[in-house]
């Protein structure tokens, strides 16, 4: 884990539902970039943590989200880190790619929320919180890139002491 300066850092956590099996042809070349993009989110600076199967390389073998939907959760430093990997990196190919390996969401696939720097948020917080952007639209608790909020607005949210209590 990196060490920051910042007492919050951003969680992060998006799904995809597969259009096929991960071991089907027409998904290999995804299968393909997930080494050399993971190896890149690792290495990227900001990163701070990713949600890993246990004895596994990422979390594609987990499905806590329904068997055809993949999680990728992740914790950094800042959002402007999470944006230059997302989207100034070789993360933005597969992002292109995405319709090739991936249904379209009609609903929020995405969600960012604000954690106390060294807390690893589980993938039930994670869902969680995506239904929570889902029921009620961006707040400070869970938002996207396009609706964003800071670590400060989220701590003076109504339920930033309710979370706070979860994580400890």
């Amino acid at each position: 884990m990196t060490s920051s300066a910042h007492g919050s850092h951003l969680a992060q956590l998006n799904v995809a539902t597969l259009r096929h099996p991960l071991d089907d042809p027409r998904t290999a070349p995804f299968v393909e970039l997930l080494d050399p993009v993971n190896t890149a989110a690792d290495q990227a600076p900001g990163f701070v943590w990713r949600l890993v199967a246990e004895g596994e390389a990422d979390a594609t073998g987990l499905r806590p989200a329904g068997e055809d939907v993949i999680v990728n959760l992740t914790v950094w430093e800042t959002q402007e880190a999470l944006w230059d990997f997302t989207y100034r990196s070789g993360h933005l190919e597969v992002m292109r790619r995405r319709r090739e390996w991936f249904e379209r969401h009609v609903e929020a696939h995405l969600v960012l929320w604000w954690v106390p720097a060294g807390h690893l948020p589980t993938v039930d917080e994670a869902l969680e919180r995506l239904d929570d952007l889902r029921a009620n639209g961006p707040s400070p608790r869970a938002f996207t890139f396009a609706s964003s909020f800071t670590a400060a607005e989220a701590a003076r949210h109504p339920r930033a002491a309710e979370a706070a209590a979860d994580t400890t």
